[in-house]
């Protein structure tokens, strides 16, 4: 399944509810359902504050199974990451005026069984996260 919206913090609740209901095929534990739905907020997030900066533009949610398996990619052609390992670290924000805890990579890694990052300066990112569900 994919998705494409606007990068308005409103829709941030659609692609939420998005994915819990394409996972429920799987008849996922509420545990699951709400782990997969904190790492989508928290992708879609960062493409509406960094990615975008605030400016309304496309996101893309890729949404697609493998057996026992969800993957999600959620992509935006904004402004790109320079550094992503940097960004991956726990309390790292570029944005600390709209206090920003910089912890969303860190949640999507708690939340999910693999997250990878692609970026590039002036292209975009796109965050790819998989998480197997137990059932």
């Amino acid at each position: 399944m994919t998705i494409v919206f606007d990068s308005r913090p409103v829709n941030e609740g659609m692609a939420r509810i998005a994915a819990a209901s394409f996972c429920t095929q799987l008849n996922p534990t509420l545990e699951e359902v709400a782990d997969l739905k904190t790492a989508v907020s928290e992708a879609v997030t960062n493409c509406i504050i960094h990615g975008y900066e605030g400016e309304i533009h496309k996101i893309r949610m890729d949404l697609k199974l493998k057996g026992r398996e969800i993957f999600v990619d959620i992509t935006d052609q904004g402004v790109g990451i320079s550094d992503v390992k940097k960004a991956m670290e726990p309390l790292y924000t570029t944005k600390p005026e709209k206090e920003r805890s910089g912890m969303g990579f860190t949640f999507m890694e708690a939340f999910m069984d693999e997250v990878t990052v692609d970026s590039e300066v002036g292209v975009g990112t796109s965050v790819h996260m998989k998480k197997t569900i137990r059932r």
